[in-house]
């Protein structure tokens, strides 16, 4: 039922049509909304499980781990340095190969201190080992938290969903709500092949020496990879019972002839979007999403990418000392192509400075400039900074 929801108003409704058994919540802005919201709908009477408020995203992270592990299905959400305090659980969970969902309300980093939009807080968790996927408006926000059920449970793997915090979060649009009927089809009750049982005692999580380490992160890795597949499978059924896709992996949306791209992942794809609609015919350009970022879909990239001249890269968090992140999985993937495109990287809008319409003439402008792929900050406005700095 089409309804007009704040975006963390339509995730809560989204997690409760789950039926979640254990919700772990503290607030941090701008993940708080989802959290609340949920509150309202166990203190109404509408959700029924152990909602439990905790002391810290560590203890949050903890408690969902301990629930997912005793036969729960489990659900807490983030943001910004609260990511950060629960690194160290995050770990734990993906290693154990334990099915939680969490979402990450992306928020910048401090210092400096900043509460508006990038998403250097997941991309710093992003060897974490959780599966990530990046949403670019509030439906898919609603659809990838269903779908992210699906997914942790069938690959044992925990799955982060990815929104743009204010953005998205705090954003009203016309959000069609799936019925309880309809999740219930999609998505059987909880069930983990190592739930702790005191009849059967098991151990996970436990020390492993260096005789058998390697293996067990090449297992790791290997489901991660595996499970592009039920990404994509799962995206493909909700479309079957909805209508709808969140576009699995990644989309390539433009003119089949085009021999530019522009690959960006989050919400600035509806900007992009929009941009792209005033370009004239005569200078057609690609627009590829990238949903997945872990597992990173290169086969996929490379697939769609093979007959391009130039990949632009626009990406909202940066690596100090580095530069781009997204660009440089782009940059390797694409360089086993026979005759891989130029892939120029940029990142913007970080700590929520605004990305306009005009970003898209900037960028296609790069083009017809001598070439230069360094990582560059394209909205960055020299005359703020000390001459030294510049």
């Amino acid at each position: 039922m089409l309804q007009a929801l704040e975006g963390s108003q339509a995730v809560a409704q989204a997690v409760a049509l789950c039926r979640p058994q254990v919700i772990a919540a503290y607030p941090i802005t701008p993940q708080t909304h989802i959290v609340e919201n949920i509150s309202k709908l166990v203190a109404d009477g509408q959700l029924h499980c152990e909602f439990v408020s905790v002391e810290s995203e560590f203890s949050a992270a903890s408690v969902v781990l301990g629930a997912a592990l005793a036969g729960s299905r489990a659900y807490t959400a983030t943001s910004s340095q609260g990511i950060i305090l629960m690194a160290e659980v995050l770990f734990n969970i993906s290693g154990m190969r334990v099915p939680i969902v969490m979402t990450c309300a992306n928020r910048a980093i401090s210092s400096p201190l900043s509460i508006w939009n990038d998403q250097q807080d997941s991309m710093s968790v992003r060897d974490a080992g959780w599966i990530q996927l990046y949403c670019a408006d509030n439906q898919e926000a609603v659809d990838s938290t269903i779908q992210a059920y699906r997914i942790a449970e069938r690959t044992e793997l925990p799955v982060m969903v990815c929104m743009d915090g204010f953005t998205l979060t705090h954003t009203l649009e016309g959000i069609d709500i799936p019925t309880q009927k309809q999740v219930d089809k999609y998505l059987p009750p909880y069930q983990f092949s190592r739930t702790l049982d005191p009849r059967h005692p098991i151990t996970l999580g436990t020390l492993v020496s260096p005789d058998f380490y390697t293996e067990a992160r090449h297992s790791h890795h290997q489901a991660l990879l595996n499970a592009q597949a039920e990404i994509v499978a799962a995206d493909q059924e909700w479309f079957t019972l909805s209508g709808r896709r969140s576009g699995g992996l990644l989309t390539v949306e433009g003119p089949e002839q085009a021999k530019v791209a522009i690959l960006s992942i989050g919400s600035v794809i509806g900007t992009l979007r929009s941009a792209l609609e005033e370009i004239p015919p005569a200078q057609p350009v690609k627009l590829i999403k990238l949903r997945s970022f872990r597992p990173f879909p290169a086969d996929m990239l490379r697939a769609a990418c093979q007959n391009l001249d130039d990949v632009i890269v626009l990406e909202r968090a940066l690596s100090p000392g580095s530069g781009g992140i997204v660009g440089v999985e782009v940059l390797s993937a694409l360089a086993e192509l026979p005759n891989p495109p130029r892939v120029h990287s940029f990142a913007a809008g970080l700590g929520g400075r605004d990305i306009p319409l005009e970003i898209l003439p900037r960028l296609l402008k790069v083009l017809s400039e001598p070439t230069d792929h360094r990582f560059r900050l394209i909205d960055l406005e020299l005359e703020k900074l000390p001459i030294e700095d510049r």
